[in-house]
């Protein structure tokens, strides 16, 4: 008795298995695909994110500037006499260009301003009048609200950035951020002196 099967049969069961495989290879590539563009969307969000955050920390060193600035106003008119404790504010802002996105400036034009709130603060220790003055009391308050804003801003960014260089790094998302030329971020990071805020003391 002959138990061989037809080559008809054959040829079907073959063409069965060649679909099962096309199919498999086109889920694959779809499922790749789908990886590869939600991994690229995700690294593309990031950096939406990351410029959102640069852009909180910009507006707060420019509002720090300003109320900086307006204190040392005040306490250049109590203490005509202390020009080598007091800096020259109009060199702090020579080298930074408000919306640049240029994390370093950022940090240079922070760690300026940290000079200055300190050398107000030791003007002002020899100047008890300015402690009762209402308006250097309102700016100091102001100050200490902007710094809080800049800090919480700051670490919203560090944060973004901690994700996302952690993410181009790690294997296979790599491979991802080598095709899309996606590199690490800096971070924004406090002169070593004023790693606390920003204490205005009276």
């Amino acid at each position: 008795m002959n138990h061989m099967k037809p080559a008809s049969t054959l040829i079907g069961i073959g063409a069965i298995v060649g679909i099962v495989i096309a199919a498999v290879v086109v889920i694959l590539i779809i499922a790749l695909v789908s990886w590869w563009v939600k991994k690229m969307n995700f690294f593309r969000q990031m950096q939406v994110k990351i410029k959102e955050a640069l852009s909180g920390i910009d507006v707060a060193l420019t509002k720090r500037y300003d109320l900086l600035t307006k204190q040392y106003n005040i306490v250049k008119g109590y203490a005509k006499h202390e020009n080598e404790t007091l800096v020259d504010v109009t060199k702090m802002r020579a080298n930074y260009h408000e919306g640049s996105g240029d994390v370093k400036a950022m940090n240079d034009f922070n760690n300026q301003m940290n000079q200055l709130s300190k050398s107000i603060n030791i003007v002002i220790e020899k100047y008890p009048e300015l402690k009762a003055n209402t308006m250097f009391i309102s700016l100091s308050n102001s100050c200490t609200e902007v710094e809080e804003h800049l800090q919480a801003s700051r670490r919203l960014f560090n944060a973004n950035v901690s994700t996302y260089n952690q993410a181009i790094v790690t294997f296979p998302g790599s491979i991802v951020a080598s095709a899309i030329h996606a590199t690490p971020e800096e971070f924004f990071k406090a002169d070593e002196e004023k790693r606390q805020d920003v204490k205005m003391e009276f």
